[in-house]
This record gives structure tokens, C-alpha cells and sequence, in this order.
């Protein structure tokens, strides 16, 4: 199976890692804190082939991945043997159990958003973060494609988010995209607190590659952006929130 094939219903999870991937790894670590030491339990939910996996075992050699799509985990378990197959909202572990929880683009395609976001709480220990990047709906472009009449195209489009949702929804049915309520909202009446809620922009890697002095200047424009109003229209979500004791 291509990593494609299902691009519509899970997305393309991250084959490569540059820069991009590194600095979100950099905000992980400062969202994690003391949570994430030598001897700190982690998940990645939704781990794709393990490149977050791989990338957080330096810290801890306890880190457990899980993906819903056999064949991701397959490529996982070269990384690490702790990689299991299942959904989100059925995560296969104890209450209270992983210091730190990594949800890396993965809440806008389960099936129950909320109830993925529940179960990651479950499983957290009392004191234990969740760090969460998930689509902003201020973002101008959808990353995930879009369908035109029956047929789905793979790309970025420009504008759909900004479309009411009835709209918005036929051209983008099979990946959500939240705006800072609708993704607060998943977290009402559970027992955590928000340690940090902001939007980050791209890393470009794609666009330095290919034309380096753009990329590099949208890379210190918009990065100075998420230092201000306009990180309201930045491509992800960051959410940290922490399990009360």
C-alpha cells in the first residue's frame, strides 16, 4: 500500500524529517517539560510510520506507538517494537497510565474526536500532558485536499475553511479543521487545564528545498507572526493541557 492510497480518510503521515519536524519536536519538549525524562512512559497516538516515535525515544526509551492502519505500524516496529494496532477512541491501555501524550495531526480524522480526546485523558497520569497539533480553520489553504464532484484531489486548496460549514463540509468532508473554540470545546468537563493554546505556521521545508531565499523569508516573517495577532491564522493548533491531580 502507498502512504497515499488513503490520503482522503487519514492523511499523509510524516515520511521524511527536516527541519519542519524538528522544530515541532522542539515545542514538544518545551510543552513537555519534566514530563518527558529518561524514565518518562509515552504515547504517540497516531504515529503514522514512527518518525515521532523515533524521534522521542532519545529522551525515553518507554515510548508506545499506536496507528489505526496495519501497514503504518508495520513500518513503526522498525523504529520500535511498542507499536500497536488500534483506534483512538479505544485506546488499549490502563487509566493513568503514559507522563505524556502526543496527538501529531491525527484528532481531524477519527471517527469521534471527542471521544479520542477523552480516551487520551484516560490514559494520562494525574500531573501528565497531552500535546495535540491539529488544522486551524484560519488557515487559507485546506492541506488535505478536497472532493469535486465525487472525485478527491490531493493538494492545498485555498479558501475552503473560510466557507460556511455547510459548504465547507462538501468540498472537505473527510478531515475536520477547528477553529480555538471548537477545539476548546473538546476538553469541556474533563479533568484537565490548558497550559498553553497558541497556532504555529509551516516549516516550509518543501519550499526552502526548492527556492531558498523564499522560504527562509517566509520562515522569519511568519514565525515572528506567531509572536502576534496573526499566529490566529497559522496552519496548526498547539494544545497542551495537563491532568489535574
Amino acid at each position: 500500500m502507498s502512504h497515499y492510497d488513503k490520503a482522503d480518510e487519514r492523511g499523509v503521515p510524516s515520511l521524511v524529517w527536516r527541519a519542519g519536524q524538528i522544530r515541532r519536536l522542539h515545542m514538544i519538549q518545551r510543552a513537555a517539560g519534566p514530563r518527558l525524562r529518561h524514565d518518562s512512559k509515552v504515547l504517540v497516538d497516531g504515529c503514522g510510520v514512527g518518525m515521532y516515535v523515533k524521534a522521542l525515544k532519545q529522551f525515553t526509551p518507554h515510548v508506545v506507538g499506536l496507528d489505526i492502519e496495519l501497514e503504518r505500524v508495520i513500518d513503526s516496529r522498525h523504529h520500535s517494537e511498542l507499536v500497536n494496532v488500534g483506534a483512538g477512541e479505544y485506546l488499549p491501555y490502563p487509566d493513568d497510565y503514559f507522563d505524556l501524550i502526543l496527538s501529531h495531526e491525527v484528532i481531524e480524522h477519527v471517527q469521534d474526536d471527542a471521544q479520542s480526546v477523552a480516551e487520551m485523558v484516560r490514559v494520562l497520569q494525574p500531573g501528565g500532558r497531552i500535546v495535540i497539533f491539529c488544522p486551524n480553520r484560519l488557515y487559507p489553504f485546506e492541506t488535505h485536499g478536497h472532493y469535486w464532484r465525487g472525485e478527491y484531489h490531493f493538494g492545498n486548496t485555498p479558501l475552503i475553511n473560510y466557507l460556511p460549514d455547510s459548504l465547507r463540509n462538501k468540498l472537505a468532508p473527510h478531515v475536520r479543521a477547528y477553529t480555538r473554540q471548537g477545539l476548546q470545546q473538546l476538553i469541556a468537563g474533563l479533568p484537565v487545564r490548558i497550559i498553553n493554546h497558541t497556532q504555529i505556521y509551516p516549516g516550509y521545508d518543501n519550499i526552502v528545498a526548492r527556492r531558498p531565499n523564499l522560504g527562509k523569508a517566509l520562515q522569519t516573517i511568519t514565525y515572528l507572526f506567531e509572536q502576534s495577532p496573526m499566529r490566529m491564522f497559522g496552519l496548526s493548533h498547539l494544545l497542551v493541557v495537563e491532568k489535574r491531580i
